[in-house]
């Protein structure tokens, strides 16, 4: 990283948020927030979204370390019948919720927040993507939730991971389905007066 560009930091623990990042030209530093997400309400599962990335984010930009950065929060749920999923607690309740899922379609909503702890200013908004369940059997579903993944991930599900195959498609922006989504994130840049090419490295 040269001396010219600004210092990006991700208060997310999310390997595909990163991956993310990483193969759109950025080096973000990383520094989780230790956000306890379950004692966080909204109205809405769009509003959730929003104020667990902005609370991730507000975390983070408060470290020390991090002044003159820019920090990037991020936080998905799963919207169906109007409810917000987000990680399943355990096995059972992974497999239920795909044989819920299946044949159905729910909306991915990402909170994204980027705090300038050089100016204390604060950009955010929620980025919405419609995915398309397929139907997997009873028999992929017990394959799928043995795997572990479902347990780690928001909505029990991945679109660039083994459940895969089981998304017949979706409406928008695909990498907010994977946890971020880079055409918002520039807007959100945008508003501090930055372009994403100050961050190429």
């Amino acid at each position: 990283m040269t001396a010219e560009t600004p210092r990006l930091v991700l208060a997310s623990a999310s390997p595909a948020r990163l991956g993310l990042l990483r193969h759109a030209g950025f080096a973000p530093e990383v520094i989780v927030s230790g956000v306890d997400e379950d004692a966080l309400t909204a109205p809405t599962p769009a509003e959730l979204a929003l104020v667990l990335a902005e609370a991730k984010a507000a975390v983070v930009a408060a470290l020390p370390e991090v002044s003159g950065a820019l920090v990037i929060g991020c936080d998905s749920v799963l919207e169906l019948d109007g409810e917000a999923l987000g990680k399943p607690r355990d096995a059972e309740e992974a497999t239920a919720r795909w044989k819920s899922m299946r044949g159905r379609s729910g909306v991915l909503q990402t909170g994204h927040c980027v705090i300038d702890t050089g100016t204390g200013r604060i950009a955010s908004a929620t980025a919405s993507t419609t995915v398309r369940f397929g139907e997997p059997s009873d028999a992929e579903i017990a394959a799928y939730v043995a795997s572990g993944e479902p347990l780690h991930v928001a909505g029990a599900f991945t679109l660039d991971g083994r459940s895969g195959p089981f998304i017949e498609g979706i409406e928008g922006d695909h990498g907010n389905v994977i946890g971020l989504s880079l055409p918002l994130l520039r807007r959100l840049l945008g508003e501090h007066g930055r372009s994403v090419a100050d961050f190429w490295v």
